[in-house]
C-alpha cells in the first residue's frame, strides 16, 4: 500500500480545462452557481469526461467490531454492529431508504465482525497483515463503471477509535476528538475520554514514529482500514468519491496523513456533528457539502449528495450557451 500511495494517479486536466471552458460559455453570469460548478469541475477531472454523470452511484458500507467496545464508550452493546447488518440486509435501516431514493447501488461490506479487534488501550487493536487485509477487503467496492462512489461504516465505539486515530495522526488529546457518538454524555463521555487518553499513553512511541499506516492498524479498526482502501482503489480506477461523517473521514485522513495529494479525488459530504469532525476538517483541509446536524454514520450523509452532484452534471451537460440560445453575452 505505501508504494501504491507513492504512485497515485492524478486528475484529467484536459478533460477539467474543457469543462472550466465551457462554464464561461453558459447562459448565467460567471460563477453563479457556485459549488455546482465546481464539482461539475471535480467529477470530469477525476472521471476523466468533459461531460461528467452521475448514472451509477454505489454506496458502500462497511461494518467491522472493535475490542475498545468492550470499555463502555458507547451508549449501545457491542452486538449491535452485527444486529445492524442484519438490518442493513433486510432493507430496514436509513441508509436503505436513502439509497432507494436516489437509485443508488447499495452494497454492505462485513468485515470479520464474529472476531472484534482488541482493545488498543492495553494491545495494538490489529495486526498489521489484519489490517492490510481489510484494506484489500475494501478495495473490492471500487469496481469498474462506477460514476462515484459513497463511503460509510457501521461499528460500535467506532467514533472512539476515529477520536483515537484523529489524536494520533495530528495531536492533541481526548478531550479535544471526542464526542457524544451514539448520545453518551456526563459519566460515560467522560470514560470515552479516558479510553482514549489511555490509548493515546500506551502507544506514545508508535505514535512518534509518524506512520499513518502503522496507526491505523495500531488504534483503527476494520471497516476503517477497509474505507481506505475503498478510497485508494477508487484512486487508481479513476472513480469520484463522497465521505460520509467524523468515522470515515478519520479513516480517510490517514492517507491524507501519508500524502497531502491523496484525498484530491474525494470530497467530504457533510459536517458531522460530532465537534471532532470540524476540527478534522481543516486538519485535511476539506469544505464539507452540507452540515444537516446529522452523525448516523452508514453513508447517510454521503447518500444526501447525490443528487446535488446529479444537478451539477445536467446544468454543466443541459444548459444551452450563450451563442445557442441567441442570448447577448457579457458586455
Amino acid at each position: 500500500m505505501r508504494r501504491i500511495l507513492r504512485d497515485l494517479p492524478g486528475p484529467d486536466l484536459e478533460a477539467q480545462t474543457k469543462v472550466v471552458a465551457r462554464q464561461t460559455e453558459l447562459t448565467k453570469p460567471p460563477g453563479s452557481l457556485g459549488r455546482l460548478e465546481e464539482l461539475a469541475e471535480w467529477l470530469a477531472a477525476w472521471q476523466g469526461r468533459a461531460q461528467p454523470r452521475i448514472e451509477r452511484p454505489r454506496i458502500a458500507v462497511f461494518a467491522g467490531t472493535h475490542g475498545v467496545a468492550r470499555r463502555g464508550v458507547s451508549a449501545y452493546p457491542p452486538e449491535v454492529t452485527q444486529q445492524m447488518v442484519k438490518n442493513f440486509l433486510s432493507g430496514g435501516a436509513a441508509i436503505n431508504q436513502l439509497a432507494g431514493t436516489i437509485d443508488a447501488d447499495l452494497r454492505i461490506y462485513e468485515l470479520d465482525t464474529g472476531h472484534p479487534t482488541e482493545d488498543f488501550t492495553q494491545v495494538p487493536a490489529m495486526s498489521e497483515a489484519r489490517a492490510a487485509n481489510a484494506m484489500a477487503y475494501g478495495m473490492m467496492a471500487a469496481e469498474p463503471g462506477i460514476d462515484v462512489l459513497c463511503l460509510g461504516e457501521m461499528g460500535i465505539a467506532n467514533t472512539t477509535a476515529a477520536a483515537t486515530l484523529c489524536a494520533a495522526l495530528f495531536g492533541g488529546s481526548g478531550a479535544d476528538w471526542a464526542g457524544p457518538g451514539t448520545g453518551v454524555q456526563g459519566a460515560v463521555l467522560e470514560n470515552k475520554i479516558a479510553v482514549i487518553d489511555e490509548a493515546l499513553a500506551r502507544h506514545r512511541d508508535v505514535i512518534a514514529a509518524h506512520d499513518p499506516l502503522t496507526l491505523l492498524a495500531t488504534v483503527g479498526g476494520e471497516e476503517l482500514a477497509a474505507i481506505a482502501g475503498a478510497i485508494v482503489a477508487a484512486r487508481m480506477g479513476h472513480i469520484p468519491v463522497l465521505l460520509d461523517g467524523y468515522a470515515c473521514t478519520a479513516a480517510a485522513a490517514v492517507l491524507f496523513a501519508a500524502d497531502r495529494r491523496a484525498l484530491d479525488h474525494c470530497k467530504v459530504a457533510h459536517r458531522s456533528a460530532e465537534p471532532g469532525h470540524a476540527r478534522l476538517l481543516d486538519k485535511i483541509v476539506q469544505r464539507p457539502l452540507l452540515d444537516m446536524d446529522m452523525r448516523l454514520g452508514e453513508a447517510s450523509g454521503a447518500a444526501l449528495v447525490v443528487p446535488i452532484l446529479k444537478a451539477a452534471c445536467a446544468c454543466h451537460n443541459g444548459m444551452a450557451t450563450f451563442a445557442e440560445a441567441g442570448v447577448s453575452g457579457k458586455a
